[in-house]
């Protein structure tokens, strides 16, 4: 028997076959349920009205057209909506970063009595749904007050500040924005993980805590900070939420998304044509895939250092 049909014969080399074989099928399995829906989206946006009654055409549309683009983006004025998400988002995402780094900080290098039942409070509010304080959330900011002040000098109840950017930069500084309490956790796992020494020579050398977080932790955690932004940008940009609470008047793409039916439906009422709701749904998944188009574009250019963040944070493995 030579040494080639004794290894073909191994039962070994038919175990790591076997594992190779499954691994690539569980692989196949999710990538199929996660791009499924994506792939849908694009061959029904790129379809003409001809193609969805046409019952030889499945994924392949036979005319490809970009009507379906154009009239959605009429209908909503696509434009406006996504300049006012995008600003939104990034507003939230820079005041986010710098409140969980300082907040993540502290809890990694400061010591003080009730750090750990602080740290634990912070972890529980990752799992505790923010549905739950939807109704002290939305009273607080419809009668804003800083410690009876204003009720004090002015004799209201308080200050109305929805429909503002207002609401989402003081939840975003105090650092009880949306999943917070992650990112926190995340930069406390990062500067934990930065040798002690390098912040130690710092402080001999007359850094204050400001200067060495800002000259020497934070550069260390630039891999973090990356992740803790595109997490921030990606959950602001889908929220509906607090975008549905807070801003009644401000066009925001998640939610004109929840909304596009009746907006389509009007919109063809103002127009004198009966609405159809089957083109309607194609209109739902072609303005679907614009929501999620920027957000695809931004991962694949911060994929590398999204990933390496997320390995340093000690999230997964």
């Amino acid at each position: 028997m030579t040494n080639v049909t004794r290894s073909l014969l191994s039962p070994k080399l038919w175990i790591k076959v076997l594992w190779v074989l499954v691994r690539s099928a569980l692989l196949i399995g999710i990538c199929y349920v996660i791009l499924y829906p994506i792939l849908l989206k694009l061959s029904i946006a790129f379809k003409d009205w001809s193609d969805v009654t046409n019952p030889r055409v499945i994924w392949v549309p036979e005319n490809f057209t970009l009507n379906n683009f154009k009239q959605v983006i009429a209908i909503t004025c696509y434009g406006h909506a996504a300049l006012n998400t995008f600003m939104l988002a990034s507003l939230t995402t820079v005041l986010q970063t710098a409140s969980c780094a300082l907040a993540g900080y502290a809890f990694a290098r400061l010591h003080f009595k009730g750090r750990s039942i602080v740290f634990a409070l912070v972890v529980l509010t990752i799992v505790v749904p923010p549905q739950t304080l939807m109704v002290p959330t939305y009273l607080h900011f419809r009668y804003f007050d800083v410690l009876g002040l204003i009720s004090l000098f002015t004799g209201k109840e308080g200050v109305n500040i929805l429909g503002s950017y207002w609401p989402f930069v003081l939840m975003a500084v105090t650092g009880m924005g949306l999943k917070n309490g992650l990112f926190i956790f995340i930069f406390r796992q990062v500067f934990r993980s930065i040798p002690k020494e390098i912040e130690e020579a710092s402080l001999v050398d007359g850094g204050g805590f400001f200067k060495t977080f800002y000259r020497i932790m934070l550069p260390n955690a630039i891999p973090a900070m990356i992740t803790v932004m595109l997490f921030s940008f990606v959950w602001q940009w889908n929220d509906t939420y607090y975008s549905s609470m807070f801003l009644t008047n401000t066009n925001i793409l998640s939610t004109q998304l929840i909304n596009l039916p009746a907006t389509m439906e009007h919109y063809f009422r103002s127009q004198g044509t009966a609405y159809d709701p089957t083109y309607g749904s194609m209109l739902q998944n072609t303005y679907a895939l614009l929501v999620i188009a920027p957000l695809i574009f931004l991962y694949l250019f911060a994929q590398r250092h999204f990933v390496e963040g997320i390995e340093r944070s000690g999230i997964v493995g």
